[in-house]
């Protein structure tokens, strides 16, 4: 009975961190319109480690000193922000954010296989592989059949996004090894050595004085940067160490129901039934995936 809260507040915790990040695509379609993605991700991860390490100072937690643990950061970031950040920024350039988030919302598929296949280091159960598939239909049956449809124009574009959801997944492996440390830690470390990484970038290719940024860019920028950044990666890296790689994956699955909610509420779009059945496979994919087993009794 005493672990039932605990999970309860984890699955929380995931939902929230799917829907921080369920808005980024909507962050990010509206900030590229009139920054460079370079200069956005940049920019997005300068003011996401400059807030963590804000809050940090104020709370008492140090950065690790170790050599070898901010390799690890930087490791981090270019499979967790700077690259991935920066792809899925260029390939909305052209991309409706709804097949962003299709593409995007694989990341558990390829977190299973990795895990599978390569690292072992956590148990595959076919539990864990019905719920990958599960989520897989449930995102179909969500944004509709149709919207597929556009798979296969701008080609480029779409392997771009592709290619970020398995450097995601490379990642939520590779987050194992900051079992022990602080969320914030690897989190404000990562954001900074990915600052570090792109900044030069942005200096030599965007030149970002000669930009004129619009307003609505500027405040998606800073809502990116807050709540789908240095908030959102505090509780990526608490989930890593309490679901897991692939538990924690599974929030991609939530994205794209949270946004039919937020569309609902705001935008005044319908539900259809294949919308509804869609949420229910996410809901059974996520439960599937995140939901520790029970240990076995012995006699």
């Amino acid at each position: 009975m005493g672990d039932r809260p605990l999970m309860i507040r984890e699955l929380l915790l995931l939902l929230l961190l799917a829907t921080l990040w369920g808005s980024s695509y909507t962050f990010i379609k509206i900030g590229v319109e009139t920054i460079p993605p370079v200069t956005l991700i940049a920019v997005r991860t300068l003011i996401a480690g400059a807030i963590l390490l804000v809050v940090m100072r104020w709370r008492g937690i140090a950065l690790p000193r170790d050599p070898r643990v901010w390799r690890q950061f930087m490791f981090q970031a270019v499979m967790n922000s700077a690259v991935p950040f920066t792809l899925v920024a260029w390939g909305e350039q052209s991309l409706d954010a709804g097949l962003t988030a299709i593409l995007n919302s694989t990341t558990p598929i390829f977190t299973f296989l990795l895990t599978a296949l390569i690292t072992r280091h956590e148990p595959v159960t076919w539990r864990k592989l019905f719920g990958v598939v599960a989520g897989l239909v449930g995102i179909c049956l969500i944004i509709g059949m149709e919207a597929l449809n556009g798979l296969g124009d701008q080609l480029l574009a779409q392997f771009a996004i592709v290619a970020a959801t398995i450097s995601y997944a490379g990642a939520a492996i590779y987050g194992k090894n900051f079992k022990g440390l602080h969320p914030m830690q690897p989190a404000a470390g990562s954001m900074l050595c990915g600052a570090v990484l792109l900044l030069p970038f942005s200096l030599l290719v965007d030149r970002p004085w000669t930009l004129s940024p619009s307003m609505p860019s500027i405040a998606a920028l800073l809502c990116l940067s807050i709540f789908s950044t240095a908030i959102a990666f505090t509780i990526y890296f608490r989930l890593m160490q309490t679901l897991g790689s692939i538990g924690t994956t599974a929030q991609a699955y939530l994205r794209v129901p949270i946004g039919v909610g937020l569309g609902l509420l705001f935008l005044g779009e319908s539900l259809t039934s294949t919308a509804l059945a869609g949420l229910v496979c996410v809901v059974v994919a996520v439960v599937a995936m995140t939901l520790p087993a029970r240990p076995r009794n012995r006699a």
